[in-house]
């Protein structure tokens, strides 16, 4: 059988012969196959070198992030640090306050370790100092003050008193007491929900306690009664008004003017029919007539 193969014809420069070269066909094959590996291992070769190039450019970003997240972790322990500092500075603040003032103190502080400061500790903290802040803020520390309320209390009690309606809504005499009485129209028996205090035509009448209006508008025998919701279930009225101050859904404060004393409604003369209702139900409001104006912006201890 033949050998196939291959002539190269070279051009010689010189005289210009041709000379001709025999190249077997394995030799071609061999050839080829020693490409074909060449260029394999060139290609792992870059791969591998790429695949380095890609570690070494995951590991340099690890790197960064493992010092951010220790340049992090070491300014939270500093924040920490002053956290507790500050903590323990407040804590000793409102401490120092509520024995000023004769507050109860609270257990979980008393208890704490000093050493671990908990979230426990820390909300309970904060929400003492918040609470005697708002207490001062809105005037129901002194309420509470002007009532006796500073030995063995909370700004919880305060806040109670602070929203009690203690304040008397005209200053005058009790003319008509709570309870059973004698109906002045027919003679007969009857209970009174409230007690008549007497005043002159067109006296202002003033909020007892900060609450909001849920009624201003005539009301059978009321005449022109207005309702104020002062919250925690405490609710008042007044009755025989003249006219009106205020309007239903409008806020209002301890000593701000209502209304006008006059004889609207079933009414004998001029004179405050005011009541005091705890969940709706008419309780005696003599009780809670603590405080009186005294002068604009102020209140005195009264009875």
């Amino acid at each position: 059988m033949r050998k196939r193969f291959y002539i190269l014809f070279v051009t010689r420069a010189d005289d210009g012969q041709l000379r001709k070269i025999h190249i077997p066909l394995h030799y071609l094959y061999v050839f080829l196959v020693g490409a074909a590996i060449g260029a394999l291992s060139l290609t792992g070769i870059a791969g591998s070198y790429l695949r380095m190039l890609f570690k070494v450019s995951q590991y340099n970003q690890l790197r960064v992030e493992k010092d951010d997240l220790r340049n992090r972790y070491s300014r939270l322990e500093q924040v920490a640090k002053e956290r507790d500092i500050q903590v323990a500075s407040l804590g000793s603040l409102a401490g120092e306050v509520s024995s000023l003032y004769g507050l109860k103190s609270d257990p979980r502080l008393v208890t704490g370790a000093s050493e671990q400061v908990r979230d426990a500790e820390v909300n309970s903290s904060m929400d003492q100092l918040y609470a005697l802040r708002t207490s001062a803020l809105t005037g129901a520390t002194m309420t509470g003050i002007s009532l006796g309320l500073i030995r063995n209390v909370t700004t919880a009690d305060w806040a109670r008193a602070n929203s009690a309606p203690n304040l008397w809504p005209v200053e005058g005499p009790v003319t008509g007491s709570f309870g059973e009485r004698t109906d002045p129209f027919n003679g007969e028996g009857a209970f009174h929900s409230g007690i008549d205090i007497s005043a002159s035509l067109g006296q202002a009448v003033v909020a007892p306690a900060d609450g909001v209006v849920m009624y201003a508008d005539f009301l059978g025998g009321y005449g022109r009664a207005v309702m104020i919701e002062h919250g925690h279930g405490i609710s008042t009225r007044y009755g025989h008004l003249a006219s009106f101050a205020v309007s239903p859904g409008q806020q209002v404060h301890r000593g701000d003017t209502i209304g006008f004393v006059g004889l609207s409604g079933r009414s004998t003369g001029p004179h405050l029919h005011y009541e005091v209702r705890i969940n709706d139900t008419p309780v005696n409001p003599y009780k809670y007539l603590r405080l009186t104006v005294a002068n604009i912006g102020g209140f005195s201890a009264g009875s």
